[in-house]
Parts: structure tokens; sequence; C-alpha cells
């Protein structure tokens, strides 16, 4: 297949906005079937681009998202001219997701997967007490939270930042482990940890203090632990404009007020 002959595939979030400019650009290309095309072109917000990371998990198929949301980090800047050009020399990323294997107090296994963090939560007025080991390693024997999670570089400027986690670069090979609101110890501001580790959070006291664990969107509560590693055998791939990729919005980001 030839550079000009690229096959692509329109999908769109169900905002007014997005709908509308989907109407428009299905007036100026031809476009093909999910299953058939060489690039999806997806209209949407971040929260839609992560369904479609999680939608297309095993097409091999890169996507180049245009924002009509509100951030849009993840997603070009909408201009529908020049659509092919700007595709063929758009810049690859590549993500790999967070694999969560989480354990409830009776014993029920979930394992969902996370392109942007691995949160825990905890679910009543008292405060999770957790225990955290990074590779079988007992680091923090209890750390006193609302909550902790673990970002990817991608999701670091999401939650991750929100909670005064660290921004990481794309090409870093690192994760955040990140606090929510730590009481105990007061100082601790969480970790870097290399891609390859696997880190397990264990809850004290979990039936007197609930936790709940969410990868990206998929949500279990009452959890006892949870083990979460990078999955390096998944890979999903975003096309940026050359001139706004997301190492260049990453390390913007880093110099915001």
């Amino acid at each position: 297949m030839s550079r000009t002959d690229i096959k692509l595939a329109l999908v769109n979030g169900d905002s007014e906005a997005a709908t509308r400019s989907a109407e428009k650009i299905r007036t100026l290309y031809n476009f093909v079937p999910v299953d058939q095309a060489d690039v999806i072109v997806a209209l949407g917000g971040d929260g839609f681009m992560l369904h479609l990371l999680h939608e297309f998990l095993n097409l091999e198929i890169p996507i180049f998202g245009m924002n009509l949301g509100t951030v849009g980090f993840l997603l070009n800047e909408f201009k529908p001219d020049d659509l092919i050009n700007r595709i063929k020399n758009a810049i690859p990323v590549k993500m790999h997701p967070l694999n969560m294997v989480a354990v409830t107090v009776d014993n029920k296994i979930t394992e969902a997967l996370a392109f942007n963090e691995v949160s825990l939560l905890r679910e009543t007025r008292q405060t999770a007490k957790i225990k955290i080991y990074v590779d079988n390693k007992l680091r923090l024997e209890e750390l006193a939270c609302d909550g902790v999670l673990i970002s990817t570089p991608a999701g670091s400027t999401a939650y991750n930042l929100s909670a005064h986690g660290p921004i990481i670069p794309m090409n870093a090979n690192i994760l955040a482990l990140t606090p929510i609101s730590a009481f105990r110890p007061r100082r601790w501001r969480g970790a870097l940890m290399p891609q390859d580790v696997e880190i397990k959070l264990e809850i004290c006291h979990p039936q007197k203090r609930p936790v709940s664990a969410v990868a990206d969107t998929i949500e279990v509560r009452n959890v006892m632990y949870v083990t979460v590693r990078q999955d390096q055998t998944i890979t999903k791939t975003l096309l940026f404009d050359k001139d706004h990729t997301l190492e260049e919005r990453i390390l913007t980001e880093q110099f915001i007020g």
C-alpha cells in the first residue's frame, strides 16, 4: 500500500459538537469500516479517546484524534482541511497499559487494563490504610490516606497531576506512584518506579476501612489487595501532528504555572 492510499475510518463521540463535525467531515473524505481501515480518525474528547483505546484494544490500527471535548490532551486540534497530509506526516506515540489484578474481601478476582492510571480510593469517611510492596519487597508499612494511584506517562497530566504527582515524559520509562491526601507519613510525596516493576497495594483492615480500585473506568469495590504492572505485550498507537506532539505537550505542561 502506498502512502497515498491510506484508508480512513471515522468514529465520533455522542456530543452535539462531535456529531455535527462528523457529518461535515463525511462530506469531505471517503471513509471505510473500522476493520478495513489503516487509520482511525476519532472526533471527541479525552474520555472518548480513552474509551476507544479499550474498545479497539485488539485492533492494530493507529488512531488520529481531533479534539471536540474540553482539554483534548490525547488528541490533535480539530481542523478538517488537509487531513490526509496531516496523517501522513503524523508522529506515532506507542502506549502500553497497566494491568490491574484486584482481589476483593470475598476472594473475587478482577483483571482490568488502564492507559491512564490505577487508583485506590477510600469508600467511607474513615482514612484508608495501605501497605505498599515493590517487587514483593515491603516499601511502606502503612500509608494513611484518601487513596493512592499509579500513573503511566500518558496519564501523568490527568488525575495524577491533580493529586500533585509528577509529570512524566513519554519516553522516560517510569511510572508515578502518588498518594492522594496523605495523612501519614505526612511528608511522603510518592515515588517514581521503573516500568517493569510489580506494585502491590495491600489494604489494612479492608472490612473496617473499605477501599475501591479503579482502572481507567472499571471500578472494583471492597478490595483486599491490588497488583499492578505494565503490560508490554499490548501496544496502542496514537498519531499526533508533528508540530504538536504528545511529548511536546507533556514538556510544555511542566512550565505552566
